[in-house]
């Protein structure tokens, strides 16, 4: 979009009582903004700009509508545009300190940056930013990530909006084809998290704990975490739970055409880390009372082991446990001594497509944190986070005691007694280390 085409638009600008909506044909858009807030420092960091429009009837048009009536890439490059700095007219107006405004971008003009070449780009983004007297540092740019379809003049256009200071969101990640292999090559700033996820943790709880590796993994990956679409309490503790940077949703503020003034805390931020306290002791609570039969039976199967038991004398009590599903020895490398021994009561027998995994004699699983955790703290009962079993379609947790065995040479060795339980939902809460 060259400068000419820019004052064009800029002539689609009217003011009207301090507030400026846009001309397109027989639409006039205007803005909404939805805030952002840091839950750490409890205090809004920004607002989501939202399109608003209405015909000539004054009646409401969804923005996905005014989108989808673009014919061409041009009319859809002005659409676009326009939108834009309309949202910017109106924040800039209210001038709230030490905030961002999130603004979202069709890839298809964002990529429009780099096609039409750096020099026009940069010069595009000092005439609007010379215009409402802002800089790029108050800016987060928006792109879905699911509809990249050309990743080298996305990258060449991202360089070109950060070498003005702006910062780069992948927004509905989780949402359709999402794929962290193309968040760990754009290095996104802040990635937001589709609401799909929220509602989908809401309602499974195992999938609080996917949601809440998801959120590390793309810590790792250098970008900070954005969960949107937030419109419960429980939702709101689910995000905290998770370790979000930064929540967005009906739960803390709804769109309206005002910003939300700089520094504002809002009530609902405050009392979650009351909930989110209450909470993790009931789930402690909870947690110690209902696996302390299995902490027990695993750590005497070691005591006994380690007198000389057999291990069907040791283990008995701990494979007799509802959801028990077998007991295994390693040797101080981590090596399996024997066939394991498998609960007959076991709610998941192993599957005859598993058949091949089925003998783990021999098997080493040094690198596995039951075994890790268990001879770095010998005496001590140790409890695994849920992952995926070998012994068939389902996932477990570990319970893990290392203890010392006298050899007939009269030497001390180091063992690990192991016993594997069936993920049940009431053990969800359990951490690795929990002992």
């Amino acid at each position: 979009m060259g400068t000419h085409r820019l004052d064009r638009l800029m002539d689609c600008l009217h003011e009207d009582q301090g507030i400026v909506t846009g001309r397109l044909e027989n639409l006039r858009l205007s803005s909404h903004y939805q805030p952002i807030f840091s839950l750490s420092h409890a205090r809004v960091v920004g607002h989501e700009a939202l399109l608003r429009a209405r015909n000539e009837a004054d009646q409401f048009v969804s923005p996905l509508d005014v989108f989808s009536s673009c014919k061409t890439p041009a009319e859809l490059a002005v659409c676009d545009s326009l939108s834009r700095l309309v949202h910017m007219a109106n924040f800039t107006a209210s001038r709230p300190q030490s905030q961002w405004l999130f603004l979202n971008v069709h890839p298809d003009v964002f990529q429009l940056l780099c096609k039409r070449g750096q020099e026009h780009g940069d010069a595009y983004m000092r005439t609007v930013f010379g215009h409402f007297g802002i800089t790029g540092d108050a800016l987060v740019l928006e792109v879905l990530e699911s509809t990249l379809s050309d990743l080298p003049a996305f990258e060449a256009a991202m360089a070109t909006v950060r070498n003005h200071g702006c910062l780069i969101a992948i927004d509905d990640f989780g949402a359709g084809h999402s794929n962290f292999d193309r968040v760990w090559r754009l290095q996104p700033d802040i990635v937001k998290l589709d609401r799909s996820l929220v509602v989908r943790a809401a309602r499974d709880r195992r999938a609080q704990r996917v949601v809440s590796q998801m959120v590390s993994l793309l810590h790792e990956c250098g970008s900070m975490v954005l969960m949107e679409g937030i419109e419960t309490a429980e939702e709101a503790l689910l995000a905290m739970e998770a370790d979000v940077d930064m929540v967005q949703g009906y739960f803390f503020g709804r769109p309206q055409p005002g910003l939300i003034p700089t520094g504002h805390v809002p009530e609902s931020i405050t009392r979650l880390y009351t909930g989110l306290s209450q909470r993790r002791r009931e789930q402690r609570v909870q947690h110690r009372s209902r696996i302390a039969p299995y902490r027990h039976a695993i750590g005497n199967a070691g005591i006994l082991l380690s007198a000389g038991h057999s291990m069907l004398d040791a283990c008995r009590s701990f494979v007799e446990l509802p959801g028990a599903e077998l007991c295994y020895v390693l040797d101080e490398e981590g090596y399996q001594i024997g066939p394991h021994l498998r609960s007959e009561n076991a709610g998941v027998e192993s599957q005859v497509a598993y058949e091949p995994l089925r003998s783990s004699a021999g098997a080493c699983w040094s690198r596995r944190p039951y075994f890790r955790r268990a001879i770095e703290n010998v005496g001590k009962v140790q409890i695994t986070r849920p992952y995926r079993t070998l012994h068939g379609n389902h996932t477990c947790v570990t319970a893990s005691f290392a203890y010392l065995q006298l050899q007939a040479d009269g030497s001390n060795a180091l063992r690990v007694v192991c016993g594997d339980l069936v993920w049940l939902d009431w053990l969800l809460d359990m951490d690795e280390g929990d002992a």
